[in-house]
C-alpha cells in the first residue's frame, strides 16, 4: 500500500484524535501516506479528503472530540451511496481506509469489505456495546465525567435528604449506568438489558430510607424501558402515594466532550498503531479492540452479526451491594 485513509464516524468519542494520531504517524513510519476523511461517510462520499503529515497530528493527542469530524451519514446505507464512496477512493488513490467507530461505523466499514476494499476498523464508542472490544474508546472518560457528576449531585441529594434520577447515555446498553450505578453506590440501577418497573424503582428508593439512609440515588440508561423522563413523570403523578419526590438530571452529551483520560489516549495509541500495521502489513476485514488484554483482530463479519451483553453478575452485585 501508498496511501490509506482514516475517517471518524458516528457519535464523537474522547480518545478519537489521539487514535487519528496513532494510524497517521504508524503509517507514516511504514513510509505510507495518510489522507484524513472530512465529516465521516459524508465525506467520503463528497471527496472531502486531505493530506495528513506528522506535524497535522501534533499536539491533538489531548484533545476531545475529533479533528476531522463526523456526520451521520443516510445516503451511505444505499449501494448508490457506498459506490460513490469507492470511487472516491479510487480517484484519490486510496488503498485503504481505517474507521474509528462504533457499531454503525463498523456495519459502514463492513460494507466496503464486502465490496472488495481494503478496511480495518477501531473500536469507539462510549456505550462500550461494541462486539470484539471488552472496552471500546472514550468509555473510560465518560464513565468518569458521569461519576464525577454523580458524586457531585449525591452530595445535594445527602444536603437535603432527596432522592435523584441520573440518566446516562446508553442507547441500547446499560454498560456505563451500570458502572456508574456501582461505582457511585447508587441505591437503584435502570438499564435496557433487565426490565424494570417504576414501582421497583419507587419500592428501592423507600427502602433505602427505611434503612437509615437520608437520601437515595438511582442511575438510568437512557435506552431503557422507563428512562428518567418516563420514571420522572412517574413519581411526580405518585408522590402522595409514594411519601417522597424525586429531581433529575439528565447527563446526556456532557459525557462525550471530555478531554480523554491517559487510559483512552493509551488505548487509542494501541488500537490506531494496530490498525494502521493491520491494514499495511497483514489481512483487512478485521476490528481492533482489546480482548483478554490485548490488541486483537476480530472480522468485521463477526462484528456486525455478534451482539455484546452487559455482565448479569454486576447487575447482582450492584443490587446487593446497594443494601
Amino acid at each position: 500500500m501508498k496511501n490509506i485513509a482514516v475517517l471518524t464516524s458516528g457519535g464523537d468519542a474522547p480518545g478519537m484524535n489521539a487514535a487519528i494520531r496513532a494510524v497517521t504517524r504508524s503509517a507514516l513510519a511504514k513510509r505510507v501516506s495518510v489522507h484524513g476523511v472530512r465529516q465521516g461517510y459524508a465525506g467520503l462520499i463528497g471527496g472531502n479528503l486531505r493530506p495528513l503529515g506528522a506535524r497535522d497530528v501534533g499536539g491533538i493527542i489531548q484533545q476531545g472530540g475529533t479533528i476531522l469530524g463526523s456526520a451521520r451519514c443516510p445516503e451511505f446505507t444505499t449501494e448508490e451511496g457506498r459506490l460513490r464512496a469507492l470511487r472516491s477512493l479510487r480517484q484519490n488513490d486510496i488503498d485503504g481506509l481505517v474507521v474509528i467507530g462504533g457499531n454503525g461505523s463498523q456495519t459502514g466499514a463492513h460494507a466496503l469489505w464486502e465490496m472488495g476494499f481494503p478496511v480495518v476498523g477501531v473500536a469507539s464508542t462510549i456505550d462500550n456495546d461494541l462486539y470484539g472490544s471488552e472496552i471500546t474508546l472514550g468509555v473510560d472518560t465518560a464513565l468518569n465525567i458521569a461519576l464525577e457528576a454523580t458524586d457531585r449531585l449525591k452530595v445535594t441529594a445527602a444536603s437535603h435528604q432527596r432522592a435523584f434520577l441520573i440518566e446516562v447515555m446508553g442507547r441500547d446498553c446499560g454498560y456505563l449506568a451500570l458502572n456508574v450505578g456501582i461505582a457511585a453506590g447508587a441505591e437503584a440501577i435502570v438499564i435496557p438489558e433487565v426490565e424494570t418497573a417504576p414501582e421497583e424503582v419507587a419500592e428501592e428508593v423507600r427502602a433505602a430510607y427505611e434503612r437509615g439512609k437520608s437520601h437515595a440515588m438511582v442511575v438510568v440508561a437512557e435506552g431503557a424501558t422507563y428512562n428518567a423522563s418516563r420514571l420522572e413523570q412517574y413519581f411526580h403523578e405518585n408522590r402522595k402515594r409514594l411519601g417522597f419526590e424525586i429531581r433529575t438530571t439528565i447527563l446526556g452529551h456532557v459525557q462525550r466532550g471530555g478531554v480523554p483520560s491517559a487510559f483512552d489516549r493509551l488505548l487509542a495509541s494501541r488500537l490506531g498503531a494496530a490498525a494502521a500495521e493491520q491494514l499495511i502489513d497483514s489481512e483487512p476485514g478485521v476490528l481492533m479492540g482489546i480482548l483478554n488484554g490485548k490488541v486483537s483482530a476480530t472480522p468485521l463479519t463477526d462484528v456486525v452479526q455478534s451482539t455484546k451483553r452487559t455482565d448479569p453478575h454486576l447487575w447482582q452485585m450492584a443490587r446487593i451491594l446497594a443494601r
